[in-house]
């Protein structure tokens, strides 16, 4: 049912671009009644041709073969379905990498990646700050599971990412560097390519490579790709930028052939597959991605703009606003082609302010998550970074003043006067 249509990626001399190759990738009308969208496959259970093909797919859902061109075949919906191999092909695509996994959100794509590659004893080199999830991830969990972490606090000064791997390789063998990177919500930037100088390092020092992965959930694919600067996972919270409608839930993780393999592997063990009408849903977002992101990408250089002039407005944390001459300036441009649409700022007069500003608002919602249509306002130090401990919000910038604005494809200057209403209030009252 997932028959690759069309196979050509050229006409004539002109090579088609991602975004049309993704429309026309991965179903075949011919094969659903001519229907021009692919229907919902809701069945747990797929029929097989013959035994000898039954036991031919398990051997390849289960990873001890290597399946056909065509692929796997279709076995059971914990392992694969229609709907999920459809939207894998086409964000592949829009990735320009071999394979994806969908799952069932952001945080499994995360864990069921990390749990395929790194063993108890293990370290972790990551970035700060991560996704507030993320970081208790690794804290909590896998600190259970005797799995170390140690963090980076500047991911443009290899001098600072070279002194935590040495640290990092003094506690265990480093299997993974994992990044986040613009980061939630401080939009701090992580070079990838010099992160994959320092893993070939540790690897030339330990004797085993650790592999790079990236959280690219807040850019990308439209404005980064990070598997073409040197990560070898690119991981997505699908709920996000590429569900974009504040209706589903679910992750990804994109990668080499050989890499996905056991990814997809741990994935059919464990059950952390995403359902056929998520699927479903993120195969109809795809198509409107780079609209989207466009628009809201847009919309947020002039909210951001506007903060910068705004006296209530301590800092604003938007790339698109950073020095040109700086490491980070120079990382922004070598490996971003757009500044995205969700940053963060900090207000004058701490979290009181804040409080006062966010319950002001009455266009923007307040409300976790980010991506969506609509625009969104929330305080990470109380609610998404609320369980990582208070030092380490101060040392990597999550302040009790620092309000992440997620924006959607409103016009600009009426989120604009909500801004400047909710700012009116959150000024203190005269004397």
């Amino acid at each position: 049912m997932t028959k690759p249509f069309p196979s050509k990626t050229h006409i004539g001399n002109h090579a088609l671009h991602p975004e049309t190759l993704m429309l026309n990738y991965g179903y075949d009308p011919q094969l659903s009644e001519g229907a021009v969208k692919p229907p919902v496959f809701l069945t747990s259970t797929f029929v097989f041709k013959s035994a000898e093909d039954g036991q031919d797919f398990f051997d390849f859902v289960s990873g001890r073969r290597e399946p056909p061109e065509g692929g796997a075949g279709l076995v059971y919906s914990r392992f694969n379905h229609p709907n999920s191999e459809i939207v894998e092909d086409r964000l592949a695509i829009y990735e320009r990498t071999d394979k994806c996994a969908l799952f069932s959100s952001g945080m499994s794509a995360i864990a069921t990646t990390i749990l395929a590659f790194v063993r108890p004893g293990d370290v972790i080199l990551h970035s700060q700050p991560l996704y507030g999830g993320t970081e208790t991830l690794f804290s909590r969990t896998l600190a259970g599971l005797s799995i170390g972490a140690v963090g980076f606090a500047d991911g443009v000064d290899e001098a600072v990412v070279d002194a935590a791997a040495q640290d990092a390789m003094r506690k265990g063998r480093v299997a993974m560097i994992f990044i986040e990177t613009p980061a939630n919500p401080t939009n701090g930037l992580v070079d990838i390519a010099m992160v994959r100088r320092v893993a070939d390092i540790i690897g030339r020092a330990q004797g085993h490579t650790p592999l790079v992965a990236c959280d690219n959930t807040l850019l990308g694919p439209v404005f980064q790709r990070p598997i073409e600067h040197g990560a070898d996972i690119s991981l997505y919270s699908l709920t996000k930028y590429i569900g974009g409608h504040s209706d589903l839930i679910g992750g990804a993780a994109l990668g080499a052939k050989s890499i996905m393999k056991d990814v997809k592997a741990l994935r059919g063990a464990i059950g952390t597959q995403l359902d056929p009408h998520s699927c479903w849903m993120l195969s109809r977002s795809l198509e409107t991605l780079s609209i989207r992101m466009e628009k809201a990408d847009a919309n947020a250089l002039i909210v951001a703009d506007y903060l910068r002039d705004h006296p209530k407005a301590a800092k604003v944390h938007y790339l698109g606003h950073l020095d040109q001459a700086s490491a980070a300036g120079r990382v922004f441009r070598r490996q971003c082609t757009g500044a995205g649409s969700t940053f963060s700022f900090d207000i004058e007069g701490g979290q009181a302010a804040a409080f006062k500003f966010l319950n002001a608002l009455q266009i923007f919602k307040l409300a976790v998550s980010l991506g969506g249509t609509e625009s969104l306002a929330s305080l990470p130090a109380s609610m998404t970074h609320s369980g990582v401990p208070a030092a380490v919000r101060q040392k990597i910038g999550i302040l009790d003043s620092t309000i992440r604005l997620s924006i959607g494809i409103e016009h600009p200057t009426d989120l604009i006067a909500d801004i400047a209403q909710a700012l009116n209030a959150a000024a203190p009252s005269p004397a």
